[in-house]
């Protein structure tokens, strides 16, 4: 029995032990952008040449880099934090895997290019390592942490250039042509049904009129949002919303299909949105842990 209580208070002091180890990890960031600077080190023009050299790197190769600064990945070493970062955010396209991380911790004064499996034969570990090793930590030895950076990234995206990898699929983002779900929400596309639908309903008739409501509504979404999901979506929204507004209104039956005003106001739900600044998420690639660290 005395063994038994001692086996067990060791399994304690372990899970203990596990316990605390994983409460002292650093939390993964959330991907807010292609560049997360945890630590202010980089000024506004820095980043934003970092993000639109990548933003337009991705939009005709494919593959997606990014850029995290923290000031420490203690007490865990920097590869095991970085593969927790590429699990997290998942950088590259899924099942072609052509996602790289640049991690700086720099209160460790510790680096890694972290780099996804469809990667691999590009950018290797031996040719991340020169880039490390070559290009970034001579300028971070010298002070220099946005040229280093920026000279990384660059000679990442020239290696990367030179892979075979499949043709980016145009429009891929937010805002770019892709359904986004807050844009049935547009103001514009709000103020439009309401207005045309007690105008066309007086006009037309009931189910003519909403009808009509449907389709000038669904064209003006498809010039606002570029987008024909959205168009059609906010279309047949505005049809439905014509057609049975008055039973909106009142909470009664539709009645029939004579002609009529609608008395009802929107109600589908609020017109305020987040704040979109990341506008951009990793496309489900993976990593096997290839990449290269360095220090300087």
């Amino acid at each position: 029995m005395a063994a038994m209580r001692v086996i067990k208070s060791l399994l304690v002091i372990v899970m203990l032990c596990f316990g605390f180890a994983a409460e002292a990890q650093v939390a993964v960031p959330p991907l807010t952008g292609r560049v997360v600077d945890q630590t202010a080190t980089l000024g506004g023009d820095a980043i934003a040449r970092l993000d639109q050299k990548l933003k337009a790197f991705e939009a005709r190769k494919g593959s997606q880099i990014a850029v995290l600064i923290v000031p420490t990945t203690q007490p865990e070493a920097i590869e095991q934090y970085s593969l927790r970062v590429a699990e997290a955010w998942k950088i590259g396209r899924k099942k072609i895997d052509d996602g790289a991380i640049l991690l700086v911790a720099k209160t460790d004064r510790k680096l890694r290019i972290e780099v996804g499996y469809g990667l691999e034969g590009a950018l290797n570990d031996v040719t991340a390592k020169r880039i490390i090793d070559e290009i970034i930590t001579p300028k971070f030895k010298a002070g220099d942490f946005a040229g280093g950076i920026e000279d990384g990234v660059d000679k990442m995206l020239g290696v990367i250039d030179g892979e075979a990898l499949p043709v980016p699929q145009p429009q891929h983002e937010w805002g770019e042509g892709a359904f986004n779900p807050e844009d049935l929400f547009n103001p514009v596309l709000i103020i439009a049904a309401l207005a045309l639908s007690g105008v066309m309903r007086a006009m037309l008739g009931r189910f003519m009129g909403a009808l009509a409501t449907g389709g000038l509504v669904g064209v003006i979404a498809w010039f606002v949002a570029a987008s024909l999901i959205t168009a059609g979506l906010a279309g047949l929204l505005s049809f439905v919303f014509a057609l049975f507004a008055d039973a909106l209104a009142s909470g009664g039956s539709p009645g029939g299909f004579g002609g009529g005003r609608s008395r009802g106001g929107w109600s589908g739900g609020s017109s305020s949105s987040g704040s979109s600044d990341s506008g951009w998420s990793g496309g489900g690639g993976s990593f096997g842990g290839g990449g290269a660290s360095g220090s300087w």
